[in-house]
């Protein structure tokens, strides 16, 4: 026997907190901004600010801390310039996760679209 399930929402008992998924894994956070100038948030989840901490040095802060720093992070930018770079994250808290963008030649770039995305327990 097949079922349907037709919804247009699904809620906690509360009506507002979001629906715990079971032997499910989700997204728990993503940002896409602007890291030229003053970083621009133009979309995101359980993201809170982004701290610009230099050139091509950036810090997602989270609305809801990780349980630990023990969570999934990817993230990526488009780069127009220069002789192609490496991205990657040094510190991992429960609360903020860098995004740093250096070139190939060692000097950090800023980027004009950055996106990055989490998964992991919220505390």
């Amino acid at each position: 026997m097949t079922s349907v399930l037709n919804v247009d929402e699904i809620a906690a008992k509360n009506g507002t907190d979001p629906v715990a998924l079971t032997k499910q894994a989700a997204l728990k956070g993503f940002q896409i901004y602007n890291g030229t100038g003053t970083p621009a948030i133009g979309d995101s989840l359980n993201t809170s600010s982004i701290t610009d901490s230099g050139v091509g040095q950036y810090k997602p802060n989270f609305t809801n801390a990780y349980s630990s720093t023990n969570y999934s992070n990817t993230h990526g930018a488009t780069y127009t310039t220069g002789n192609g770079w490496y991205h990657w994250y040094n510190t991992v808290t429960t609360g903020a996760i860098d995004h740093n963008f250096i070139e190939t030649n060692g000097n950090y770039a800023d980027a004009s679209h950055i996106s990055g995305m989490q998964t992991g327990d919220l505390a």
